[in-house]
């Protein structure tokens, strides 16, 4: 392994990290916007955690998966303001 290597797993382990200090607020957050806005950062780590193994491991099909994955999180994010908009919960 080479120093660059290392240091995309050690910046993928920290986005994995602040990922699971997130995962705190979706839990606990006080009202509905910041579940969706800490579920989406969530999904954001994700696409950088994919992007820089990717990077790492010199596979580029991994980032086919990110790419994917973000679709997947912006659309998660749309739907649930929808809903939450629909149900009366916004303001």
């Amino acid at each position: 392994m080479t120093l660059l290597t290392d240091a995309m797993l050690a910046a993928a382990g920290a986005f994995v990290l602040l990922s699971i200090v997130i995962v705190y607020r979706i839990v606990r957050g006080p009202t509905m916007q910041d579940r969706v806005v800490a579920a989406n950062v969530v999904g954001t780590n994700t696409v950088v955690v994919i992007a820089l193994l990717a990077a790492a491991f010199d596979a580029p099909g991994y980032l086919d998966i990110a790419l994917v994955y973000a679709l997947l999180n912006f659309l998660m994010s749309i739907a649930i303001s929808k809903f939450t908009v629909e149900r009366g919960g916004v303001m």
